[in-house]
């Protein structure tokens, strides 16, 4: 082979240098191409306590490990030699419209894990046309969150209190806020055991022990945010000197029944949904009672461990109720690709929780942002892939759910 020196004018056109990017944050979320990335970012800049308390499930952490085992799990059937030069990833949800088939889920103590919280969520939501969740124990009041994100479509979580009244007064707050859906969480009696929690000692808001001083050597720039914004507030308490858990048991009411869902529905003037439905059955009663949607949910593997996969239960409970009211579905979503599947077996819907918190924690608003970013090209893209050009082409024959460790 005959050799020579390279010419400059061959080697121009290889040189590809990048502009230099003088912010940290920014090269972080560029540099991230999956919702892995940002967790491993999240991981880098949270202390362990914060972090595991979002990363992390209740007991063997079983139940969320087999929800994203059964998104891996995932078959999908693509058509070929289909104009998909345009895809729209929109439809209507809950009687308006969503530019994207999820929105935020309700996450609680969110300032705790980024000091931004809530506003950063909401903000991020309305800017990319999906429904925000703020929960009961959310960090930013209803009223501030409708303040920040005025044009956003904002929900409500609502955890029945053994204090009647406060429940009432959250549900008045949020009309009065012009929420347009509330989320009525069904499967939390009473707090899941979740254990990193109780070892890392976590509580509400983080105490200055020898431990946490010096983990702030570690993680200087948490505890500046911190120490140097509004003090943690809730709707509830202002210190809880206990783990999240044991606030839970204090206030999660193990009495509340069919009847005290009829109740919300009476003083509730917009949509009704029942989050946290783990069977055909209680579909199926729900859909009697009149809510207007069911979240297939194991509350992201927080609550009972070993419990069932939402994922799983969804063609049948689709088959059953579906014509009756809307089912969404959560836990283990990790991925635009997870996302489509799942309105290919039919949901409406999905939230995500955990991706937005790593986002959130990786970057603030802008990893929000990010998150919404990565998981809505990962749809257009899966879309794109199977041959199909909306939401309503996406039909159960797409997917094939393999059969690992299903009964």
């Amino acid at each position: 082979m005959r050799r020579r020196m390279p010419r400059p004018k061959d080697i121009m056109p290889l040189v590809g240098f990048r502009k230099p990017r003088f912010s940290a944050t920014r090269r972080r979320l560029e540099s991230a191409v999956t919702i892995d990335d940002l967790r491993d970012a999240a991981r880098r800049r949270t202390p362990k306590a914060a972090f595991d308390y979002t990363d992390g499930a209740a007991e063997a952490e079983i139940s969320l490990a087999r929800a994203r085992q059964a998104f891996e799990d995932i078959e999908f059937h693509p058509a070929i030699l289909r104009d998909v030069a345009e895809v729209d990833t929109g439809w209507d949800v809950l009687g308006r419209p969503a530019a994207l088939p999820f929105g935020i889920a309700p996450t609680g103590f969110t300032r705790l894990m980024q000091t931004e919280g809530e506003i950063a969520g909401a903000q991020a939501a309305e800017a990319a046309g999906i429904p925000f969740s703020l929960s009961t124990l959310g960090t930013t009041s209803i009223e501030d969150v409708k303040a920040a994100s005025p044009n956003g479509r904002n929900w409500f979580q609502l955890y029945m209190w053994k204090d009647r009244d406060r429940s009432a007064n959250l549900i008045d707050r949020a009309a009065a806020a012009g929420i347009d859906t509330l989320l009525v969480t069904v499967d939390a009696p009473v707090a899941g055991a979740r254990l990193r929690d109780k070892r890392n000692g976590f509580s509400i808001p983080p105490q200055l022990t020898l431990k946490t001083m010096l983990n702030m050597a570690r993680q200087p720039a948490w505890w500046f945010n911190l120490l140097t914004t509004e003090p943690l507030a809730f709707a509830s308490l202002s210190r809880w000197p206990g783990t999240v858990a044991e606030l839970l048991d204090t206030m999660f009411d193990p009495t509340v029944d069919y009847e005290d869902l009829a109740w919300i529905k009476q003083q509730w003037p917009g949509k009704l949904v029942a989050k946290g439905v783990q069977s055909l059955g209680d579909a199926k009663r729900l859909a009697d009672a009149g809510v207007d949607g069911v979240v297939l949910s194991n509350h992201g593997g927080r609550q009972l461990d070993r419990a069932p996969v939402p994922f799983h239960l969804l063609p049948e409970v689709v088959r059953e109720v579906g014509g009756d009211l809307e089912v969404h579905v959560d836990t283990g979503i990790m991925s635009g690709a997870d996302i489509v599947a799942a309105v290919a077996l039919g949901a409406r819907f999905t939230l995500i929780g955990r991706a937005y918190l790593y986002g959130l924690m990786a970057g603030g608003r802008r990893g929000v942002d990010r998150t919404i970013a990565i998981l809505g090209d990962q749809i257009t893209r899966t879309m794109r892939l199977l041959g199909v050009t909306c939401l309503e082409e996406l039909e159960p024959t797409h997917v094939t759910q393999l059969r690992r460790g299903r009964a």
